[in-house]
């Protein structure tokens, strides 16, 4: 999903960009962007539990799961 998102908005990006329409192609650049890091954290998180082993291959996902963390009350 977030593959089909990224690709989608990215083309969009770019021909928005090309028209001269900045505002509306930094926006979806900024959401394929966002997109793109997920994809990212998502394949890490995949690779580090089929390996079994995290050593610093993880710590970006560790380090953000770290930032938005829910507060117990």
């Amino acid at each position: 999903m977030c593959l089909i998102i990224t690709v989608i908005m990215l083309v969009l990006a770019v021909q928005n960009l090309m028209l001269s329409h900045w505002l509306i192609g930094g926006v979806q650049l900024l959401i394929a962007l966002g997109f793109l890091l997920l994809l990212i954290r998502n394949i890490r998180i995949t690779h580090c539990e089929r390996n079994g082993s995290c050593d610093n291959f993880c710590m970006l996902p560790n380090r953000l799961t770290k930032l938005f963390k829910k507060k117990e009350e």
